[in-house]
């Protein structure tokens, strides 16, 4: 007990009762598998040993100057608030953008967000109420889990397998996950974290299971360039679900632009738009100038992409041909994106991961990967499995895979 005085001078008796107590949204949030060893990377580098990253989607390519120069030019003399729904000329520019794609969307129909991030928590709130269950194939991009977290929705995966590239099982298979708090398919293809491109027999088997089952089918296409071997299918292709396919996109890797967080909402279903547009407003706006230095890039979007593209193709080759010198390893050709989930010849990737930046130097180098459980929602699944983006040069990337092997060789000696 404490004795405390009150406002009118009387002392008055209170009780200890201990601390307030976060959510459990806020005890449960997953940490990203993609960034928690970064830090530990970079105690290791200031030990002077070389660290190759493997783990983190960030292009090593320079931003087109375009960019900046647009910045410089800029002839503002407030820095005010943005349209909720993005400023007229940006919301213009992702219109024309789509259009090139070969998406037709109407600019009342699109909402400019802050990142690919934003656009996905959006649909979620929109789609979903409180404790509603999204379906997902998994592994799938390991912030999907925290933006579930956030909108209070559980995801509810379907396993895919590293023998088929991760392709998608069997109409009856998916169907089997959905239950009567399922509101939502969501699928990213070209895929992170697998590189996996869905061909257009499995976006309609998509769109079929959505309009039969009266579900929303919400697409993450921030990868859509990045096709190497296969053609990507928009979920804005398939008429017959118009009312409720929701496009989700980004600006920041076809562009090489991730600090920008730019991205955007899609739908013709008018409830879909309207209800993400009461959440922009509620968060205000999207930074004025980010907006503006894209409108080059998203008007002319494959003077920009092509260069990227081609070059990311010539490390995914590297990628795939280094990765057959290292005895034990399962992995496929990935289609499309920079990623691929491998399959390590370890009992525990998260074991191994922290090893080799922990402890592991050859030559005073190492590799930093992200281990594979993070990007699944089943307890106990990709626990041998690691995603590898091919962000580095290819002269890089054969050096951090040679690395890599020679880990290998030396863990099993005592794991």
């Amino acid at each position: 007990m404490e004795t405390t005085q009150g406002h009118t001078g009387h002392m008055m008796m209170t009780e200890d009762v201990g601390h307030p107590s976060i959510s459990t949204r806020a005890r449960t949030m997953q940490d990203s598998p993609i960034r928690k060893l970064s830090a530990t990377a970079e105690a290791r580098k200031k030990q002077g040993v070389t660290v190759y990253h493997l783990n983190i989607g960030q292009p090593d390519l320079p931003t087109a100057p375009i960019v900046f120069e647009t910045i410089r030019e800029l002839e503002l003399t407030t820095l005010a608030y943005a349209p909720s729904n993005g400023l007229p000329q940006a919301v213009t520019a992702w219109r024309n953008y789509l259009r090139q794609m070969g998406i037709e969307i109407e600019e009342k129909e699109l909402i400019v967000t802050s990142g690919g991030s934003e656009a996905i928590i959006f649909a979620m709130c929109a789609v979903c109420d409180s404790g509603d269950d999204i379906i997902v194939f998994e592994p799938f991009y390991t912030n999907y889990n925290g933006f579930a977290s956030v909108a209070n929705v559980r995801l509810n995966p379907v396993p895919l397998t590293i023998e088929n590239g991760f392709h998608l099982p069997s109409t009856e298979e998916i169907v089997k996950h959905i239950t009567s708090r399922t509101k939502a398919i969501l699928i990213c293809s070209p895929a992170n974290p697998t590189g996996t491109i869905y061909s257009k027999e499995e976006m309609q088997r998509l769109a079929d299971i959505a309009r039969r089952h009266n579900l929303f089918l919400l697409s993450d296409e921030v990868y859509r360039e990045f096709a190497y071997d296969a053609p990507v299918h928009s979920v804005m292709s398939f008429p017959e679900i118009s009312d409720r396919a929701v496009l989700l996109d980004s600006s920041s890797k076809r562009f090489n632009v991730c600090g920008a967080r730019i991205g955007a909402l899609a739908s013709h279903n008018k409830e879909i738009v309207q209800s993400a547009f009461r959440f922009a407003m509620a968060r205000l706006s999207v930074a004025s100038i980010e907006q503006l230095a894209l409108i080059p890039l998203l008007n002319s979007p494959r003077t920009y992409t092509q260069p990227i593209v081609e070059e990311f193709r010539r490390r995914r080759d590297t990628v795939y041909e280094g990765l057959k010198e290292i005895p034990g390893m399962r992995f496929y050709r990935p289609e499309g994106a920079f990623y691929i989930m491998i399959g390590l010849p370890v009992r525990d990737s998260e074991r191994f991961s922290r090893w080799l930046i922990e402890e592991y130097q050859h030559n005073n180098e190492t590799v930093l990967i992200a281990p594979g459980q993070g990007f699944y929602a089943s307890p106990g699944q990709g626990v041998s499995e690691a995603r590898l983006a091919f962000m580095l040069k290819s002269e890089n990337l054969k050096r951090s895979l040679g690395i890599l092997r020679h880990a290998l060789e030396v863990y099993k000696q005592f794991s």
